[in-house]
Formats: structure tokens, sequence, C-alpha cells
């Protein structure tokens, strides 16, 4: 994986991409916090996709959130 033209030691695993377009990303959190925001947003700029797709299913309700790099 190049990165900035720098080679990183590891792959990114997003959990879902769709269409080779969109980053979507399953937590199971009591919110979405700042870190799960970083993570998609660092896995868009490495894929170099656009459109990201943060999805938390535990809380009562399933919040989301579209990120666009």
């Amino acid at each position: 994986m190049n990165y900035k033209d720098i080679i990183l030691p590891h792959k990114f695993y997003a959990d879902f991409v769709i269409m080779d377009k969109i980053i979507l990303e399953i937590k199971a959190y009591s919110g979405i916090a700042d870190e799960h925001i970083a993570q998609t947003l660092n896995y868009l700029a490495v894929s170099c996709n656009k459109l990201g797709l943060l999805v938390n299913f535990g809380k009562e309700r399933i919040e989301y959130k579209r990120l666009v790099l």
C-alpha cells in the first residue's frame, strides 16, 4: 500500500467497499467516536475513494455519519 509516496507496512481492511467507490464501516459501540471518524477518513485517503459511510448499531437506534473526502 502506498500513501503520500510512502510504502505502508500493512494494508487497510475496510469492513465493506461498495462498487469500488464507497467505504462502509460498521461499528457496534455506544456512539460514534472521533477515532471511528478518523479511521474511516484514513481508509478514504488510502483507497482514493471520496465517500465513506460510518454506521453504528450499538445504540437502540441506528446512527450513521456520511464522510466526504
